[in-house]
């Protein structure tokens, strides 16, 4: 595998975001959540995952306030899947908020109570990445 560079964009955001998400319909098979994801990631500090000059993942952060954020939405191509690189975006990511002192970081993920073979490795991810569960939302 080549050298992977990760680093902040500020332009093409929605771009990158509406291609690796398309790449993943098992996670993201709603049309119109795409869509949302797509505008919402163009007002967002997003981080891109490049192999040479290929975006391969990305993550993007919505800042709630001066000390929260929340991966608003990640995605790596699935030819990358497990090679670390969701784990180097979310480190950098830890980074990137440090920097501006946040202190928290939260993801909100599809709960055990609802089974998904896809989500399931989502949550063992998230949780390999010292994430707590700390709420369910049983509505959404």
């Amino acid at each position: 595998m080549n050298q992977i560079e990760i680093k902040e964009i500020t332009q093409g955001r929605g771009q990158i975001c509406n291609d690796l998400l398309r790449t993943l319909p098992l996670w993201f098979g709603i049309e119109e959540a795409i869509q949302q994801y797509v505008l919402d990631v163009e007002q967002m500090p997003t981080l891109v995952a490049y192999e040479e000059s290929r975006a391969i993942g990305f993550v993007s952060l919505k800042c709630h306030n001066e000390w929260t954020a929340e991966v608003h939405v990640m995605a790596i191509h699935p030819d990358f899947h497990r090679r670390g690189i969701g784990q180097e975006l979310i480190e950098t990511a830890k980074g990137f908020l440090q920097k501006s002192n946040f202190q928290f970081l939260s993801v909100k993920t599809l709960s055990p109570s609802r089974p998904s073979n896809e989500y399931e490795m989502t949550r063992k991810f998230y949780l390999a990445m010292d994430f707590k569960p700390v709420e369910e939302f049983k509505t959404l």
